[in-house]
C-alpha cells in the first residue's frame, strides 16, 4: 500500500539477474536514503551468478514485484530451450521457486497513478523506450513509445525495465516513463546483440521517484559495489563473457 498523501518517495529496482552483491548494495542505499516503498520490475535471478541467494533475499523482504520475461520462461520453457544463464538459474532453484517467479503479475497498478511493467504494458519481451537498428539499441521514436503505451499513455507514471538502460522520458501531455536501469547486470551476456550495445559501466543502478504536490522528481542512481566478486563468480561458473561484462559494463 502506498501513501495517499500528495507526497511519495518510491524506490524502483529492476533486472537484478541473480547478482546478490549488487542487490545488497542497492537495498542498503535505499535504506540510507529512505523510501515509502520499493517496487521490483522483474528479471530477478537469471544469470551464472547467485540465483538461489538472490531469490532467498528477495523472498525475505517481500517486495511488490512484476514478472520479467526471464522469470516467466523459467516456468514456461523446457530446460533444454533455455539460454545458458537460464539453465544455471533453473538448476539452482526448486520447482516451487520457479513457479513463484513464473506466476508473478505481468503488471502492477499502484494506487498513486503508477503503472509498473517489465517491458511494455502488453509484452515483457519488447523494449518500451528503445528499438533495434541492426544489432544496436537506439532510442525509440516518440510515436512508437506512445503506441507501445497504448491506453496507459495518460497514466501519471509508467515504470519499465528490460533494456537495462537507465533513462527518463516525458510523453508530451502524458506520462513520465522511467527505466531505473539494471541492479546487477549492465549487459545481459546471453543476448546475441550484447556485443553491439553501447558501452556502459558496471555500476548497480536504480532510481527513486519523489512526488511533491503533484509533481515528480527522479533520482537516477549508480552505485559502486563489489563487481570484482561478481566477475569472479561468473568466471568460476564458466562464463568469461559474463565475467568481462561484470567489470566493464560491456562485452568486447
Amino acid at each position: 500500500m502506498l501513501p495517499t498523501t500528495s507526497s511519495l518517495r518510491l524506490a524502483v529496482i529492476s533486472d537484478i539477474h541473480g547478482n546478490v552483491c549488487a542487490l545488497e548494495a542497492v537495498l542498503g542505499d535505499i535504506k540510507r536514503r529512505g523510501a515509502d516503498a520499493t517496487i521490483n520490475l522483474g528479471d530477478c535471478v537469471t544469470s551464472p551468478l547467485w540465483p538461489r541467494e538472490t531469490y532467498d533475499l528477495l523472498a525475505s523482504i517481500s517486495l511488490a514485484t512484476v514478472r520479467g520475461n526471464h522469470d516467466r520462461v523459467l516456468l514456461e520453457r523446457r530446460f533444454d530451450d533455455l539460454s545458458p544463464a537460464g539453465k544455471f538459474a533453473y538448476a539452482a532453484l526448486t520447482a516451487e521457486q520457479r513457479e513463484m517467479l513464473g506466476t508473478l503479475p505481468p503488471k502492477i497498478e499502484l494506487e498513486a497513478g503508477i503503472l509498473a511493467v517489465h517491458g511494455t504494458p502488453t509484452d515483457d519481451s519488447t523494449y518500451l523506450l528503445e528499438e533495434t537498428a541492426g544489432d544496436k539499441l537506439v532510442p525509440a521514436r516518440r510515436e512508437i513509445v506512445i503506441a507501445r503505451l497504448g491506453t496507459h499513455a495518460s497514466a501519471d507514471v509508467v515504470l519499465c525495465g528490460h533494456s537495462h538502460n537507465q533513462q527518463l522520458r516525458l510523453v508530451p501531455g502524458g506520462c513520465l516513463v522511467l527505466n531505473p536501469g539494471s541492479v546487477g547486470c549492465a549487459v545481459f551476456a546471453d543476448n546475441p546483440r550484447a556485443r553491439h550495445f553501447e558501452f556502459r559501466s558496471p555500476h548497480a543502478r536504480y532510481a527513486i521517484l519523489t512526488k511533491r504536490g503533484g509533481r515528480w522528481d527522479a533520482e537516477l542512481l549508480a552505485l559502486e559495489y563489489d563487481w570484482v566478486s561478481a566477475s569472479q563468480r561468473a568466471a568460476e561458473n564458466g562464463r568469461t563473457d559474463w565475467a568481462e561484462a561484470m567489470v566493464t559494463g560491456a562485452i568486447t
